[in-house]
């Protein structure tokens, strides 16, 4: 396989990985329907976790079925499926091979009461991951929690572990806890901050939640308005947190949020990620709660919008 420019490019920005985890990066950016483009739309299915079962499948009962998440992201396109052990263990051996695999490994639940100490648990480990043929390591940091200092730490032995062993590590950078407000968890300075703490902690591949308008901390908006940075679009919302990401070093990918019912919201929200120089999405439960065939048109869409085609 001979990898495009768009990629080679990419590569150029990780500097101190050795081939191994270059080659986990390269599995990724040269599968599905993005191949090769430099761009990718990753299938998660770690709702089940965080939200229970019901929540997560009960929209889309099929989706109960590990070996349905596998599926739909081959016949997508996707350039990867992430989920936690228990899922990828599911259906390991059937699908061994057929797309880049990213094992979640640390987990959540919303039956947990310390909401200002929000934290999870290590569930998966570098071995697991090798062990399943995965391609990286998908770790969760709070920033803002009052157990972020303990994520962090951990995130840094794992991290330093999946490169030693050859794998990329895919950080989901989501600030809540401590007294950040609801509104501030996706308030543009909070966002653009924990995305930059993700790559300082040695993130291959960042994904953030789309970010608000609004400024949770006071001396943040002060900056922002001092220097003039323009977070008046979602674009350039965009175009800032992947500044905040090394000046685009990092490869940043955005989240799709809670199931949407305007399926053309979804598509605005994509455009906006390209036109702000974002590198993806990651697609859960906008994806896989539709019906099949409509999650596969909607999935191959949004391909189609990040590659430029629609």
């Amino acid at each position: 396989m001979r990898i495009t420019e768009q990629v080679s490019r990419i590569l150029t920005c990780y500097e101190s990985d050795n081939p191994g985890t270059k080659a986990s990066l390269v599995r990724m950016l040269m599968s599905g329907r993005l191949a090769g483009t430099g761009k990718m739309v990753i299938l998660p299915v770690d709702q089940g976790f965080e939200h229970g079962p019901a929540r997560s499948f009960g929209p889309n009962p099929p989706a109960y079925d590990p070996h349905y998440h596998f599926s739909l992201a081959l016949e997508a396109g996707c350039n990867a499926y992430a989920a936690p052990l228990g899922m990828i263990e599911a259906g390991a051996a059937t699908f061994a091979g057929q797309i880049p695999l990213i094992l979640k490994v640390n987990s959540a639940n919303s039956l947990m009461r310390d909401k200002e100490g929000a934290t999870q648990a290590i569930t998966g480990s570098v071995q697991d991951a090798l062990r399943l043929g995965c391609s990286a390591i998908g770790f969760t940091i709070y920033p803002g929690s009052d157990n972020a200092a303990m994520m962090f730490e951990d995130l840094r032995e794992l991290a330093a572990e999946a490169r030693a062993a050859g794998l990329a590590v895919v950080v989901w950078s989501y600030p809540r806890g401590g007294a950040l407000s609801s509104a501030g968890e996706t308030a543009i300075d909070v966002i653009a901050y924990g995305a930059h703490m993700a790559c300082l902690l040695g993130a291959h591949i960042v994904k953030v939640k789309l970010p608000t308008d609004h400024f949770e901390q006071q001396e943040a908006k002060r900056a922002y308005e001092g220097y003039k940075v323009d977070v008046s679009t979602l674009s350039r919302r965009v175009a800032h947190v992947v500044q905040a990401c090394f000046n685009g070093r990092r490869i940043v990918i955005f989240s799709g949020g809670a199931a949407k019912e305007d399926i053309d919201a979804v598509y605005d929200e994509i455009r906006a990620i390209r036109e702000g120089g974002g590198s993806g999405s990651i697609i859960g439960r906008n994806s896989f709660q539709r019906p099949r065939e409509q999650a596969v048109t909607m999935l191959q869409k949004i391909m189609d919008i990040m590659a430029g085609a629609a």
